[in-house]
C-alpha cells in the first residue's frame, strides 16, 4: 500500500528546490563496495565537502575485514560515521580508536597525517559494514594546521525530534542545536530518519546543502527519489521532504572554502602543494604508523 502523503499546493513547486540530483559511481575496494557521490562530474563540493562515500552496506565471511593500509592526506578532515560495524582507526599521531555506529571519528589532515582504516583484530564470525566517510577540505588560511585527531561517543552527539523526524547533529549546527565536533567553517551534518509520511523541512540558513538518501524513498514536491542518490539544493530555496517509506538521510552542507585541488588522497588550493605532497610520500617525508610497515604508493607507481 502506498503511503499518502499531504502538501499544500506551494509545495507542487518546490521539487524546483532541487538544482541537481548526483547518481554516485560504485566502486570495488575489495571485498565491499562504495558508492561515490563527491567529487563528481556535475559538482565537485557541497559547502566545503569534498569527498562523500557510502561504504557498504557489506557482510564480511568470517576471516575477511576490511583492510585499508596506512596513507596520507594533507589540506582536509576526515569524518568517519557508522550505521553498523566497526572500523579500527590508527594513525601517526599514536591514535588507535575503534569507532562504532552512531560514533564520529575526526581526523584533521592539515600540513600532513598517515592513518589506516581497518576491521577489528577479532575475525572469527561474519560481521557487516555500512557508513559514511567524507571529507571537509579546510579553509584556505588553515590548510597547513597541525594534524589531529578526535573521537566523539554517540551518546556526546544531540539528538532531536522535528516535525516527527528523528535528527542527530553530527556536525555543525542545525534545529537550535549544535555538535561538540569542532568544525573549522560554517557546515552543517545531520543524520535524518523519517518514518513513512513524515515530511521535514531542512535546514535554509546554509549557503549550500545536499541530502544524500540512504534508504528508503523521498518525495520532493511531486516528485520520487530512491536510495543511493544526493539531491542538491538550488541557492536560496527551501527543502522539504516527505517520505513514502521508512527514510534515512544524511543533510551534508556550509559555506564554501573557495575552489580546490584533489588528486588522491591530497587536498589543496595549491597545485604545488599536491605536487609537493607526492614527492614527500615517495620519498618518506610523512610521519609513518608505529609497527605497521605496510603502505598504499601513490597511484602512479602502484
Amino acid at each position: 500500500m502506498s503511503t499518502q502523503l499531504h502538501y499544500d499546493p506551494v509545495c507542487a513547486a518546490r521539487e524546483g528546490a532541487v538544482a541537481l540530483v548526483i547518481e554516485p559511481r560504485e566502486r570495488d575496494l575489495g571485498g565491499f563496495t562504495v558508492r561515490r557521490v563527491l567529487p563528481a562530474s556535475e559538482r565537485r563540493m557541497v559547502g566545503p565537502f569534498i569527498f562523500f562515500d557510502e561504504m557498504g552496506p557489506a557482510t564480511f565471511p568470517p576471516g575477511q575485514g576490511m583492510d585499508v593500509r596506512p596513507h596520507p592526506h594533507i589540506g582536509l578532515a576526515t569524518l568517519t560515521y557508522l550505521f553498523e560495524g566497526e572500523i579500527r582507526h590508527r594513525d601517526s599521531l599514536g591514535f588507535e580508536q575503534p569507532i562504532r555506529a552512531g560514533a564520529v571519528n575526526l581526523m584533521t589532515a592539515g600540513r600532513g597525517i598517515v592513518h589506516s582504516e581497518r576491521s577489528g583484530p577479532d575475525r572469527a564470525m561474519t560481521s557487516r559494514l555500512h557508513g559514511i566517510q567524507s571529507w571537509m577540505a579546510l579553509p584556505t588560511a588553515l590548510e597547513e594546521t597541525a594534524p589531529a585527531f578526535a573521537h566523539h561517543p554517540a551518546e556526546t552527539l544531540p539528538a532531536l525530534e522535528i516535525e516527527g523526524a528523528q535528527v542527530r547533529v553530527v556536525l555543525g549546527s542545525a534545529y537550535g542545536a549544535t555538535s561538540p565536533v569542532e568544525s573549522y567553517s560554517p557546515i552543517v551534518y545531520l543524520d535524518v530518519q523519517l518514518s513513512a509520511g513524515v515530511e521535514l523541512t531542512l535546514p535554509t540558513e546554509h549557503a549550500e546543502l545536499g541530502a544524500y538518501v540512504v534508504s528508503g524513498r523521498v518525495r520532493i514536491g511531486a516528485r520520487d527519489h530512491a536510495r543511493g542518490v544526493m539531491l542538491v539544493a538550488r541557492p536560496g530555496a527551501t527543502m522539504r521532504v516527505g517520505a513514502t517509506a521508512a527514510s534515512r538521510l544524511i543533510v551534508v552542507g556550509g559555506e564554501p572554502v573557495g575552489p580546490r585541488h584533489i588528486w588522491w588522497n591530497f587536498v589543496s588550493s595549491s597545485n604545488d602543494r599536491i605536487e609537493q605532497a607526492k614527492r614527500e610520500w615517495r620519498s618518506g617525508g610523512f610521519e609513518r604508523i608505529a609497527g605497521d610497515a605496510e603502505f598504499i604508493p601513490l597511484p602512479e607507481d602502484g
